[in-house]
């Protein structure tokens, strides 16, 4: 029998969640459930991200809500889209064998016309993010007068966020004898005030110590050189070949930059930030969650409420700036009981940023050293053969080709067969590592005047190489993100990632600088090249930076004249295989 039954839920409930893989309750599943389900008690429950709140407080509801009823009696506020979609999702996946359940999520960067649509249709749970709340009550458009529950998620970085004064008006719309339940993974100052103006007497739940880690993760610091931050990232993901992780910077720049730089170089990433459209961060968590992307790059604030399944580690490429936004971070893998594992990457001068954390979460960090270049070479070798290892065999298909196959290989011997095999990979990485200097940093080491240019940092030579500043007409109204942008030059021109340099997308068109040595090669590659019908323009846009040809600019464009469509046009560069019709191929980081 599902433990859950003896919490209390029905079996139409426990049905729907056994099937979604619940087997047994959480800590605060466990403790909080109970409790909540007597519907007398304003409650506050401090956990970790990854523990299971969403089900703490969603199966309750369920319990407690009349859906025979079509107006609004349970209000989820929490602090992003991406939580507020995952909440709304996991409600009605939980739902499943309950009939007449209505759940609409309320966020920002969404129509609100859809949204309004849901919401007079009838909804008994309204999951939504303060802002796009408070734009449709001030229209009117919904009624809270018979909300009995008022859920806030993530409390504490609503908070961060600043969402007071939000969550103070629409709170003021719900009647007094609600009851609220208060979930946070922290418990500031703030915090306990919202306890105190809006709670009579709340059940308080602990898990785990507060403001503490998962104690499922382990957690590791690198010290290494500004100027080196990047290579050593590099080198610590291709020392795990499997690695699915998210990766956090402090500013949307240095986000947009190391995703750019990682496709340059070939790596399955993505940048997710607060300046991108709804649309186009659906896109970049579908691929995630699909796991088209191994490497999600972040911000704090965009990555909150992100609940995705077997990451495997988290990197702060820059610690945050609260030592509290660490333990979200990291709470971001090692989720419903997995293991996981944080690091960070430091300079000297952070170390005592690293002591502090320790403190706060209650946990050591393990000093690890940046791998050598061959310890690199060895793990990516013996992943390509644990590869082969665990391929499955379509025997049905392959055996009419074995012939032919055995015939090829036939004047070699089975360990020529092997060598040569294993030397496809091991070649290229051990090209790369061949000579890799050392990383890592020591006390003694330190030094002035170690930073460099981010461009420098980021895989190439600055600004110091000469740039040429061309136009294309395509942009983000064709679904194109910078990382995409780049794909696609460089796929259909055959060039390098490293050869372009700034891109600055926009909606119907974008510029991007070329070396000049590449700039032929990206008019030739654009002859005859259509984009879902239309025809791609590629053009000078004036005098690029430092042009080495005495300032002269360029004139010349080209159009299609028919011919291949560039939108499926497929070319092997260091990025891999990409369609840009639609669908994305598989992609060698190699």
């Amino acid at each position: 029998m599902n433990p859950f039954i003896e919490l209390g839920i029905r079996h139409d409930i426990v049905n729907a969640i056994t099937e979604l893989g619940f087997e047994k309750p959480t800590p605060i599943q466990e403790q909080a459930v109970p409790v909540l389900l007597t519907g007398s008690n304003d409650f506050v429950g401090l956990a970790q991200t990854g523990t299971g709140k969403t089900a703490a407080f969603g199966l309750p509801l369920l319990e407690l809500l009349d859906f025979s009823q079509k107006h609004p009696q349970a209000l989820v506020l929490c602090p992003t889209r991406e939580l507020c979609l995952q909440i709304a999702k996991d409600i009605e996946k939980f739902a499943k064998n309950i009939p007449n359940v209505h759940v609409v999520a309320v966020y920002g960067g969404a129509s609100i016309s859809d949204q309004l649509r849901q919401i007079r249709r009838g909804v008994q749970i309204v999951v939504a993010t303060p802002g796009r709340m408070l734009d449709i009550i001030g229209r009117d458009a919904i009624d809270f007068s018979n909300v009995k529950y008022v859920v806030l998620d993530e409390a504490d970085e609503m908070l961060n966020m600043g969402f007071q004064e939000d969550i103070n008006n629409i709170l003021s719309t719900t009647p007094d004898e609600k009851k609220t339940w208060l979930f946070s993974a922290t418990m500031p100052a703030e915090v306990r005030r919202i306890a105190k103006n809006y709670m009579t007497d709340p059940f308080e739940l602990t898990v785990g110590t507060k403001n503490s880690g998962n104690a499922n993760i382990e957690h590791h610091y690198y010290v290494v050189r500004a100027r080196d931050k990047y290579a050593a990232f590099k080198r610590i993901v291709d020392s795990n070949p499997e690695i699915f992780g998210i990766v956090f910077c402090r500013t949307k720049v240095e986000t947009q930059e190391i995703a750019e730089a990682l496709i340059k170089d070939g790596y399955n990433a993505d940048s997710l930030h607060g300046d991108l459209s709804q649309q186009q961060r659906d896109k970049v968590m579908k691929r995630y969650r699909d796991r088209s992307l191994q490497l999600l790059i972040a911000t704090d604030v965009a990555a909150r409420g992100i609940d995705v399944n077997d990451v495997t580690h988290v990197i702060n490429f820059s610690l945050p700036d609260e030592i509290e936004n660490y333990t979200h971070r990291s709470g971001r893998t090692a989720r419903a009981g997995k293991t996981g594992i944080s690091i960070s990457l430091v300079n000297l001068k952070e170390l005592g940023k690293i002591r502090q954390i320790e403190k706060v979460i209650g946990k050591p960090f393990v000093k690890m050293e940046v791998p050598k270049g061959d310890a690199v070479v060895e793990k990516q070798l013996f992943a390509l053969i644990n590869k082969v290892h665990e391929v499955a065999v379509n025997d049905d298909h392959i055996d009419r080709y074995l012939p032919q196959i055995m015939e090829s290989f036939a004047d070699l011997s089975k360990e020529e067969i092997i060598k040569r095999f294993a030397s496809l990979e091991f070649n290229r990485f051990l090209e790369y590592y061949q000579n890799a200097p050392d990383l890592n940093v020591d006390a003694h080491e330190a030094r002035s005047g170690d930073r460099r240019g981010k461009a420098e940092r980021f895989g190439r030579d600055g600004y110091k190489s000469d740039y040429t500043r061309l136009f294309i007409n395509l942009g983000s109204v064709d679904d194109f993100t910078r990382g995409d942008i780049l794909g696609y030059i460089c796929n259909t021109t055959n060039i390098s990632g490293k050869a372009i340099g700034k891109i600055d997308l926009k909606g119907v068109y974008t510029f991007f600088e070329v070396e000049n040595s590449s700039v032929d090669k990206v008019f030739r590659g654009f002859q005859n090249v259509d984009f879902n019908g239309r025809s791609v323009r590629v053009e000078n846009a004036g005098e690029g930076r430092g042009d080495s040809r005495g300032g002269e600019k360029r004139t010349r464009s080209f159009r299609n004249g028919g011919g291949e469509s560039g939108g499926r046009r497929k070319r092997e560069s260091g990025g891999g295989f990409r369609d840009f019709g639609g669908k994305r191929r598989e992609k060698s980081r190699w």
